[in-house]
């Protein structure tokens, strides 16, 4: 998964398309494992736009996402988060929230 700035994230929303934002910092060691399992799941899904960003670099975004906590994942349909993930339960669990922004 590629390293976004936020400048990318901000085109995402802009231009109302649908993707997701995996946000995580460096020392956390479960984001370590949900970025693994995440990196998974990801190469399912080439359509969907996807990148991480460490959230020590982006604090307006996380008061803008309202993130409570990392890992987060945030789901956009049309550039609008439709749902805040923070328990990445396994490669199955990510899979089936991937493929609800990939069909709806």
């Amino acid at each position: 998964m590629q390293q976004w700035p936020e400048e990318k994230i901000e085109e995402l929303i802009d231009s109302h398309t649908d993707g997701m934002v995996y946000f995580y910092t460096p020392l956390c060691g479960t984001c370590q494992v949900a970025g693994k399992m995440l990196d998974v799941a990801v190469e399912l899904f080439p359509n969907i736009s996807s990148g991480k960003s460490d959230l020590n670099f982006m604090p307006r975004l996380a008061e803008q996402f309202q993130i409570e906590s990392v890992p987060c994942l945030i789901l956009l349909k049309e550039g609008v988060p439709i749902e805040k993930i923070y328990a990445f339960h396994s490669v199955p669990f990510l899979y089936e929230k991937m493929k609800q922004i990939a069909s709806k």
